[in-house]
């Protein structure tokens, strides 16, 4: 499917979908050298679409006039049938009704459809569209919002080159962006996208422990936050191994290896490790048709 400068359609535009178009607005702006794209590759206009009329107001409020805003089943419809690209950022729950509404399934022939529903497989994708639709999932996180973000890519198998850079480059503009094989994305889907939930956890547990030693909260919230901050810098940016990190800054009889053990003594090892592989199995679900 060649695509020339295309128009996207956001069907259920909600946080994220606000989220990637922001990001991809905000990148027309930039230099060719900042967002890794082609100019024929770049958005020719957006079209945003939710459920009721009162959320179509707020949307437009949102978004301003550089985004086409419809509503309710004829606006999914209108949407699909302007637009080259459309996003699904729906609930996975609905996914199926949505894409099975009369008008969208011939809409979507010839066009690229790139899903971030968590648990949504490209089997059942295809099985809801049409053989000449190509299909992407895709797994953003919430500080995609910040331009933060981590994003995994999965492709069907006859998705052509253009289409996956074309998709890349969207969620580049709002962090880091890779593909992975579909296997991988319910893992992907607790570690990326429940992760930052996680990390919030441990960040707000770090700050609580400075306010019980008497810092001030907003302080210890500071503090914590760029720790963690700085040091999954270190690891991006150095390439060099968390643990190597963390032994760097433990010295002999001092006060991190006197707090470490006591992480230990906590297990936080094995709980944060069967987190993810609690969530993970939580994802493998959240496709299936509820009975």
């Amino acid at each position: 499917m060649p695509l020339q400068n295309p128009t996207i359609c956001v069907l259920g535009c909600g946080t994220m979908g606000i989220a990637i178009i922001r990001g991809t607005l905000d990148s027309n702006t930039t230099t060719a050298t900042d967002i890794p794209s082609e100019d024929h590759l770049r958005p020719a206009g957006f079209i945003g679409c939710v459920s009721h009329k009162e959320s179509a107001s707020k949307l437009a409020k949102t978004l301003g006039d550089q985004v086409k805003v419809l509503y309710g089943a004829e606006g999914n419809v209108q949407g699909v049938a302007e637009a080259d690209v459309i996003l699904l950022c729906t609930k996975p729950q609905v996914a199926k009704a949505v894409l099975s509404a009369p008008g969208i399934r011939d809409g979507l022939a010839g066009k690229l459809l790139v899903s971030i529903c968590a648990g949504v497989t490209i089997e059942q994708l295809k099985s809801w569209t049409t053989p000449t639709t190509t299909i992407i999932r895709a797994m953003p996180n919430t500080p995609c919002k910040i331009r933060e973000g981590m994003t995994v890519l999965s492709c069907g198998a006859n998705t052509d080159i253009q289409s996956m850079n074309f998709t890349s480059n969207i969620f580049s503009t709002l962090g880091r962006c890779r593909i992975l094989d579909e296997k991988h994305l319910d893992a992907v889907t607790a570690l990326a996208g429940s992760g930052p939930a996680f990390a919030c956890v441990m960040l707000e547990a770090l700050a609580d422990g400075g306010v019980m030693m008497g810092l001030p909260r907003d302080v210890a919230t500071e503090l914590a936050a760029q720790v963690l901050q700085g040091a999954a810098r270190m690891v991006l940016t150095t390439g060099a191994h968390p643990a190597a990190i963390k032994d760097s800054v433990t010295t002999p009889g001092g006060c991190t290896i006197a707090g470490l053990l006591t992480m230990e003594d906590g297990k936080i090892r094995s709980t944060l490790a069967r987190t993810i592989q609690e969530a993970t199995t939580v994802a493998s679900t959240l496709g299936r048709d509820k009975k």
